[in-house]
């Protein structure tokens, strides 16, 4: 359904996304932000599922600045290289990737109002976006990692933000999603029974119930504000 194309940012970095088209006119637009795998397979089906429903959706590959070409799977070997690269990204100099993740959005924008939804690492970029970034109308993450700690928490969000997570998730304990919950009473927040990752199909920890649920949630959220 998609294919890839150049994008350049403000600094005149050129790097690719992903984008897949809808059917017919396009009722809006949803970026699409990477786990630490790269824009692989699950995240162009993701891309594609949102522009089954009727959006333009563009993945950008916000690893591109340190490593082109990022493709990973989910063994341990992938995990560990995937970090590595995020690392190198959290450490590029102010504003590093959230200038390609604006770029994304701005060239979204032709379908209409623009919605931002990430996964694990790109759950903590969707937050970010939504408290720094513009041309946004609504913000979606998945289990970001990194988004319950105090810095993150200081932010405050210029969009409506929904915001998911699991209860066996190691990797954010649940005192810290609630701590997040009381401190941003104007955030969707929704935990599920399941474990980090649990939207991916291609990693042990899917969750079928809980994906189908987040989806659900997710869609309705972007019918309503971008509409």
């Amino acid at each position: 359904m998609g294919q890839f194309i150049d994008l350049k940012a403000a600094d005149g970095h050129v790097f690719p996304a992903y984008v897949a088209q809808p059917a017919g006119t396009p009722k809006g637009a949803v970026v699409v932000l990477q786990e630490i795998f790269g824009v692989n397979s699950h995240i162009r089906s993701v891309a594609d599922g949102y522009a089954a429903q009727g959006y333009l959706a563009v993945a950008p590959a916000t690893f591109d600045r340190v490593k082109p070409g990022v493709e990973l799977g989910y063994a341990e070997a992938d995990m560990g290289e995937g970090l590595g690269y995020k690392t190198a990204v959290e450490a590029l100099p102010a504003p590093g990737v959230m200038q390609d993740i604006q770029a994304a959005i701005d060239h979204a924008a032709s379908a209409g109002k623009v919605g931002i939804v990430g996964y694990c690492w790109g759950g903590l970029l969707v937050w970010r976006a939504a408290a720094a970034l513009t041309g946004l109308s609504a913000a979606v993450a998945y289990y970001g990692g990194g988004v319950t700690t105090p810095a993150e928490v200081a932010r405050q969000p210029q969009v409506p933000v929904l915001a998911h997570f699991g209860d066996q998730d190691h990797w954010i304990p649940l005192d810290s999603v609630e701590v997040f919950r009381a401190a941003h009473p104007e955030v969707q927040v929704h935990v599920y029974a399941a474990n980090h990752g649990f939207n991916c199909d291609q990693r042990g920890s899917y969750d079928e119930a809980a994906a189908n649920t987040a989806r659900e949630r997710s869609l309705a959220f972007f019918a309503q504000h971008l509409a």
